[in-house]
C-alpha cells in the first residue's frame, strides 16, 4: 500500500528495526565528515571553545550530539579534551567542565565511554552548543510533484520503492512551497535527466499513466521542508545560551535541483531510495529555510556558508606542508602531509567541502562578518 513518503522515511529509519536504531550503525553505509579525519573534530573543538569564552567559561559546558550515529564525534571529541596538555589553543581546562550527550534513538553502544551520556530526546537547558552533523537530511519529509492542478503529494510503496500521485497538498505545505521553492516555470533544468524519471500513476483512479504535467513543468519535483523547519526550530529551542551547528549537504532557494535528491545508501554505495529500513533514505536541506526557522527562535542572526570556508576559519586550511621539511624532518613531514591530504578531502567542493555549515547563536554575539 502506497502512503505519504514522510511516514514512509519515519518507519523505515526510525521505526522497529529501522536502518538507525537497529545494526552497527550508519558508519557502515556512508562515510560523514566525522569518519573522513580527526581534522572535523579538531576544527568543532574550536568552535566549542570559542561559545565557551563567549559563555564566560561557564562550570558546565554542555555539547550535545543530536542523530549521534554510535557517539563516534562525541568520543573524538572527549579524545581531544582529556589530556590537557594536548589539547587545542583555547581547550585547555574543558575537560573538567564540558559534559558530553548524544541524541539517538538506538540504544546505547556498550563500549561507549561513560562519560558521554545517552538519551532519545534533545534535553532542555543547554547552556553550549548543540551539533547537529548530517542529521536534518535524514529528518522524514513529503515529496510534491506539480500537476495541472498544483503541487500533490508523492505517494510510495514502502516495499518496493514505486511512487504514484496522491492528493493537493496541504495548506501548510503549499505555504513552505510557495515560499521557499520556486515557481515550477523557473526552476533550473541544466542538469535534467528525463530517462531518470520514475512512471507516474494517478493514485486517486489507480489509472495508468493517467498524470499529465503541466505546460513546461515535466512532472518537477519538490521536496517539502518544513518538517526540517519545524525541527531545527525546536532543536534551537532547547538552547538556554551557546550555539547551535547544522553541518549537512543542502541548497538555497536559487538553486533548487528540478528533480529532487532523494536517494539511499548501503553498504557504502548509492542505491535507488527503497524505505523498506534495508537503506538510508536521505535529502539534501533546504539549508536557507531551516536557518530562517532557527533566527524566528532564536531573535538572533544566523552564519551560513561553505565547509571548507568554516573549517579554513578554524584552523583546518589543508595546506601542503613545506617541501623543506622533508630534509629536516622527514617523518614528521610525512605525517604533516598525511594530515593536509585528510583536510583536502574535508574541503574539496565536490564532496565534503560542499556542506553548509549553520551556525545559529542564542545570547551570545556573532560577528558581523559572518552574520546573515
Amino acid at each position: 500500500m502506497s502512503i505519504l513518503w514522510r511516514d514512509a522515511m519515519s518507519r523505515a529509519l526510525y521505526g522497529p528495526g529501522g536502518f538507525f536504531v537497529a545494526g552497527t550503525g550508519p558508519a557502515d553505509h556512508f562515510r560523514t565528515s566525522v569518519h573522513a579525519s580527526p581534522a572535523f573534530a579538531t576544527a568543532l573543538l574550536r568552535l566549542v571553545a570559542e561559545v565557551d569564552t563567549a559563555l564566560g567559561h561557564p562550570s558546565r559546558l554542555d555539547v550535545v550530539d543530536v542523530g549521534a550515529g554510535r557517539g563516534e564525534l562525541l568520543r573524538a571529541l572527549l579524545g581531544l579534551v582529556a589530556p590537557a596538555d594536548t589539547a587545542p589553543a583555547g581547550a585547555v581546562g574543558l575537560a573538567e567542565r564540558v559534559r558530553f550527550t548524544a541524541v539517538e534513538y538506538a540504544t546505547r553502544p556498550e563500549n561507549l565511554p561513560p562519560e558521554i551520556g545517552w538519551v532519545s530526546e534533545i534535553p532542555a537547558g543547554i547552556n553550549g552548543v548543540l551539533l547537529a552533523t548530517e542529521w536534518l537530511d535524514n529528518v522524514p519529509l513529503d515529496l510534491a510533484v506539480h500537476t495541472e492542478d498544483g503541487w500533490r503529494y508523492v505517494l510510495v510503496d514502502p516495499a518496493s520503492g514505486s511512487e504514484t500521485v496522491g492528493e493537493l497538498v496541504g495548506r501548510a505545505d503549499l505555504d513552505w512551497l510557495t515560499t521557499w521553492w520556486p515557481s515550477f516555470t523557473n526552476a533550473r533544468s541544466a542538469d535534467h535527466d528525463p530517462g531518470r524519471r520514475p512512471t507516474w500513476t494517478d493514485a486517486t483512479s489507480g489509472s495508468d499513466s493517467g498524470f499529465r504535467a503541466a505546460p513546461h513543468s515535466d512532472h518537477i519535483r519538490a521536496e517539502i521542508g518544513r518538517t526540517r523547519d519545524e525541527a531545527w526550530g525546536a532543536a534551537v529551542q532547547k538552547i538556554e545560551r551557546g550555539m547551535a551547528v547544522a553541518v549537512d549537504y543542502g541548497h538555497l532557494r536559487d538553486g533548487r535541483p528540478v528533480d529532487g535528491t532523494l536517494t539511499g545508501y548501503r553498504g557504502g554505495r548509492q542505491v535507488p531510495a527503497v524505505p523498506d529500513g534495508s537503506s538510508d533514505v536521505t535529502a539534501h536541506v533546504a539549508m536557507d529555510s531551516v536557518a530562517s526557522a532557527g533566527a524566528a527562535v532564536a531573535r538572533c542572526a544566523y552564519s551560513l556558508g561553505l565547509q571548507r570556508e568554516a573549517l579554513r576559519a578554524l584552523g583546518a586550511d589543508g595546506g601542503r606542508p613545506p617541501l623543506s621539511l622533508a630534509g629536516t624532518d622527514p617523518a614528521g613531514y610525512v605525517r604533516a602531509l598525511a594530515a593536509a591530504s585528510a583536510v583536502a578531502e574535508l574541503t574539496d567542493p565536490a564532496g565534503l567541502g560542499g556542506h553548509w555549515w549553520l551556525r545559529q547563536p542564542v545570547g551570545i554575539p556573532l560577528g558581523p562578518a559572518v552574520a546573515r
